[in-house]
């Protein structure tokens, strides 16, 4: 009763919020902001570009709605009676809101959403943050100025800019920026409590450093923990009318962990449903099916080199990570941190005018001790995905792909023993 009462009181309040004011208000410009449509694609950090002239108070309502057709199969050494037994047919379909406010000339808040997803049916809030740009409601000087054109600050609970990767996945409903249906193999995400300060340069170097809790939620038990630091230098420019290209490095770190989540931070779930999941299995339970986490929950230091290139309609997106780190199993034990590598590389041609077809092939693979407790032996995932898609408008996109993932030297016993799905996803979402 009380979830039917809380999902009715938000859908009443959706649904007077949404009569009671002009769809132009309700979707305005803000400044230093990513579109959540396509308008967002390949868009990173926001840069201090001023490009929005700054008029009053604005709230921009916006949602993501997801729903996918899967078609995947899946076995391993054991047949398939030891899986979960995987037919064809519709997932549940998931949705996110966000809410954007400019309070102030440079100064924006956003709190994000999701009212449904695999892992949580029910209505949750992922996080909200302050970004700064400027300053100049402190008036006038040349350390205002210096602000506005070189500074950047967030502050709050947020979406933690490690790699490069967070930018081109998708998130529960919001797939509007991924070419693919799914994300990397090890999926670097994580919202934090912390903040993070940007400084640009104009010929298109930036710099980042960061501090946060290191956890997903808040915790002021007396548990032994320590923060995570964060790093990010990049440069990104466009070098001219058809050519842009980016490179980026970033780190993560944390030597004392409470629960480091930077390889467990997605609370919505992947896009796989049960893939290679036992008999019994639930999409809510086991919500990160065809994902590979390397467990480095009690400590962690992890490096990620990015690189975006395109020129015209093709596009080159790839990155190397290697990490190190021990999660509760490896700890309690006393045994040598266990470090792990990813390589990711898609590449695609977007066609038409306004680049709303495309087509793409994803390579991803990982390879390292992943086993919580096991520093002795390696094992290795392999994804292989092609796509293609079609942007119908801004705000509507429809995929198809087919993918096809390996499971090798993973323990005797281990349903991911000899592993192997694949098969075909055909998703469509509405983004705005």
């Amino acid at each position: 009763m009380k979830y039917l009462l809380s999902r009715s009181i938000s859908s009443l309040l959706l649904l007077f919020i949404a009569t009671s004011i002009s769809w132009a208000q309700l979707q305005p410009d803000l400044q230093f902001f990513r579109y959540r449509d396509q308008r967002g694609v390949n868009v990173y950090e926001t840069w201090n570009k001023d490009t929005i002239p700054y008029e009053d108070l604005k709230i921009r309502l916006g949602a993501n709605f997801w729903q996918s057709f899967q078609a995947l199969s899946h076995e391993n050494v054991y047949g398939t009676d030891s899986l979960y037994g995987l037919g064809s047919g519709f997932n549940l379909a998931t949705a996110n809101l966000n809410l954007d406010v400019q309070l102030e000339d440079g100064i924006r808040v956003a709190v994000e959403s999701y009212m449904s997803s695999r892992h949580h049916p029910e209505f949750w809030v992922k996080g909200g943050y302050l970004q700064v740009d400027k300053i100049t409601i402190f008036g006038e000087g040349s350390f205002i100025d210096f602000w506005t054109k070189h500074l950047s600050w967030k502050v709050g609970h947020f979406e933690v800019n490690y790699g490069d990767m967070h930018f081109r996945r998708s998130d529960n409903a919001n797939d509007v920026y991924n070419p693919f249906v799914e994300n990397a193999l090890v999926d670097g995400f994580a919202t934090e409590i912390g903040t993070e300060l940007y400084y640009y340069t104009d010929p298109g170097l930036f710099f980042m450093a960061g501090i946060t809790n290191g956890e997903i939620k808040g915790d002021i038990s007396d548990a032994d923990r320590g923060p995570s630091i964060l790093a990010k230098i990049g440069y990104d420019k466009q070098i001219n009318e058809d050519f842009r290209f980016r490179l980026t490095g970033s780190y993560y770190g944390n030597s004392n962990a409470a629960r480091s989540t930077l390889y467990s931070g997605d609370r919505a779930g992947s896009h796989y449903y049960l893939v290679m999941a036992e008999p019994g299995a639930s999409a809510t339970r086991d919500f990160t099916s065809g994902r590979v986490d390397p467990v480095h929950t009690k400590e962690i230091s992890a490096i990620s080199v990015s690189t975006f290139l395109k020129f015209k309609g093709a596009e080159l997106f790839g990155f190397y990570e290697t990490s190190t780190g021990k999660g509760y199993a490896d700890d309690a034990l006393d045994l040598d941190s266990r470090g792990m590598n990813q390589i990711y590389v898609d590449v695609l041609y977007r066609f038409l005018k306004r680049e709303q077809l495309y087509v793409g092939l994803k390579y991803n693979t990982v390879s390292g001790n992943l086993l919580d407790g096991n520093a002795n032996d390696e094992q290795s995932v392999q994804r292989i995905a092609f796509a293609a898609g079609w942007y119908v408008t801004k705000n509507i996109l429809g995929k198809v792909e087919y993918v096809t993932q390996e499971y090798s030297d993973y323990p005797m016993g281990s349903t991911l023993d000899q592993g192997k799905f694949d098969g075909i996803m055909v998703t469509g979402s509405v983004n705005f």
